[in-house]
């Protein structure tokens, strides 16, 4: 392998340099009115450029790694033990083949050692310069590769984690929801990134009565995640056939309001199916208020009470809905209502009420299929917010 200051392209690199020297001292003498031999200033250029080069680069490493002022006192020292050999040989090829006058050797020698100094140093100093930027420049770019690859290396392990996190919050959602006699209940789940905020989940109380809830957790991501767990993991526990809706609203909120940081919140629907009454008992802690078609109309049941997580003295209070045969009720968070077109136009309730009655012949898990696919559409599945949606049917 050739060394470096062998390699065609150094070797090309070098002969410019040379010439654009030359031709800078050129005009510069020219500027001053001083005569002077283009081709003896260009063949000296050549030359020394040429020698000076990589002798210098072959001996960096008495000056390179010390500091300043110290490496250009060495680099001088370098130059100085390198002019004189350097000066004499330059000479000689220069009264070869381009002598400024007719003239001795040795007059040459003796007269003509300005310029060739000045070259000489002007050619030490920018290689010495080029040589130091470039290995900043390199050890730079070296730097920023590694940093670059270990943020890579992290983000991996982010993502990772991220991946496992949104394999266990899908193992919190129900994996089949149990149905009841004369009713279906469908829900689907669109984080907006790898884990959610948003949560919803469907349980058996008893053999004719289901529970049924739908949350989302103020703000996203890791944070709005781990919130959501201990949600589920509190209604879970607070859940029971003899608990009402709104005694597990004000349980759940008073454990928030103990354990939560300031600025957190969930809003928050419990409610039980029951399939012997043909009712939908439930009580909203600040979530969104259910669409409810009935009778050929679409209607916002707008009852409900503060969100969880931040009044621990609240008083919950429960609603009922009577569900006929054909009724159906859509349970849904912001991420469905507020997504938004090329315009920032928000999908809305309206059009969500408007869809829901088109297609409320439809079974309950078709319906949120159709619904969830015109949101999608409407916001070119481009969801800024987690987006959930539950069509419970009354056959």
């Amino acid at each position: 392998m050739l060394p470096a200051f062998l390699r065609p392209k150094v070797l090309i690199r070098r002969q410019i340099l040379c010439v654009a020297l030359a031709a800078i001292l050129g005009a510069f003498f020219w500027g001053i009115g001083q005569q002077i031999n283009l081709s003896t200033l260009l063949l000296y250029s050549l030359m020394i450029g040429n020698l000076i080069m990589p002798a210098t680069e072959a001996l960096h490493f008495l000056y390179w790694r010390r500091r300043f002022p110290y490496n250009w006192l060495f680099f001088l020292l370098v130059v100085l033990v390198l002019l004189l050999p350097v000066y004499v040989v330059s000479s000689v090829v220069v009264w070869r083949f381009a002598p400024p006058t007719p003239q001795t050797l040795f007059h040459l020698l003796r007269t003509g050692w300005k310029l060739p100094f000045v070259v000489t140093f002007v050619f030490s100093a920018l290689t010495y310069l080029f040589n130091i930027s470039k290995d900043q420049l390199e050890r730079r770019n070296r730097e920023l590769q590694k940093s670059i690859e270990k943020g890579a290396a992290q983000l991996e392990v982010q993502e990772q984690e991220l991946q496992r996190a949104r394999e266990i919050q899908q193992s919190l959602l129900p994996k089949e929801i149990p149905q009841l006699a004369g009713f279906e209940v469908a829900g689907a789940w669109l984080p907006a990134r790898t884990v959610s905020g948003d949560y919803y989940d469907v349980f058996k109380l008893d053999g004719h009565r289901l529970g049924i809830c739908i949350a989302d957790v103020a703000g996203k991501g890791v944070s709005a995640a781990l919130l959501m767990a201990n949600v589920q993991a509190a209604v879970h526990a607070f859940a029971s056939s003899a608990e009402s809706a709104a005694s597990i609203c004000s349980k759940v909120n008073r454990l928030l309001c103990e354990n939560v940081a300031i600025g957190k919140f969930v809003t928050f629907l419990y409610g039980v199916l029951d399939s012997e009454t043909q009712t939908f008992q439930y009580c909203n802690a600040g979530h969104l208020y259910p669409i409810h078609i009935t009778g050929g109309a679409a209607q916002m049941v707008d009852e409900g009470g503060a969100v969880l997580g931040v009044f621990p003295a609240w008083v919950y209070k429960d609603t009922v809905i009577a569900l006929r045969p054909g009724d159906r009720l859509l349970l849904f968070t912001d991420g469905i209502t507020e997504a938004a077109d090329g315009v920032e136009t928000e999908f809305g309730e309206e059009n969500l009420a408007a869809l829901a009655l088109v297609h409320r012949a439809r079974p309950a898990a078709e319906m949120n299929k159709l619904l969830l696919a015109e949101v999608s559409r409407f916001c070119e599945a481009r969801f800024h917010d987690d987006a959930t949606l539950m069509v419970i049917a009354a056959k």
